[in-house]
């Protein structure tokens, strides 16, 4: 991710004030036991997000394995696993089986990286996905500001 998004979120996420909205950074042997459950290879920005922050607000909930306590228990890999399941039968579903899922939208869909890094939403009420950005940190530049 570039170095001015990044300085933006340390300089937001790390005030006293919003220590509920970071959770502890992931480990390399988190990020490689979660990649082999999963069959994937998270996305660099995506790393390197979770290796400073692990999960945590960024304009939207981002799921690693140690969330901010406002953001919920559920790991990258609990909220993967938990969609490719739900999603097995709807068209479409391939996307699912080979992203993973790294937040939800306030209605409960997933929101997911792809294999090339895209980030997708999957409406669960109509089967649709739909691209959101080319790159989670398209994504997050798109999505976060400080309050």
């Amino acid at each position: 991710m570039n170095e001015a998004i990044m300085e933006r979120l340390k300089i937001f996420l790390l005030r006293e004030d919003n220590r509920t909205l970071v959770g502890s950074p992931a480990s390399q042997e988190e990020i490689a036991d979660a990649q082999q459950r999963l069959g994937v290879r998270f996305h660099e920005d995506y790393v390197q997000f979770i290796l400073t922050f692990g999960g945590a607000y960024a304009g939207l909930a981002v799921h690693a394995f140690t969330n901010g306590t406002s953001l919920g228990n559920e790991t990258v890999v609990d909220l993967t696993l938990e969609f490719r399941e739900q999603f097995k039968e709807v068209p479409g579903a391939e996307i699912i089986q080979t992203s993973y899922v790294i937040s939800m939208d306030g209605s409960g869909d997933p929101i997911m990286i792809n294999q090339a890094g895209e980030v997708y939403i999957s409406y669960h009420d109509n089967g649709e996905i739909h691209r959101l950005a080319d790159s989670f940190e398209a994504l997050i530049e798109e999505c976060f500001y400080e309050w």
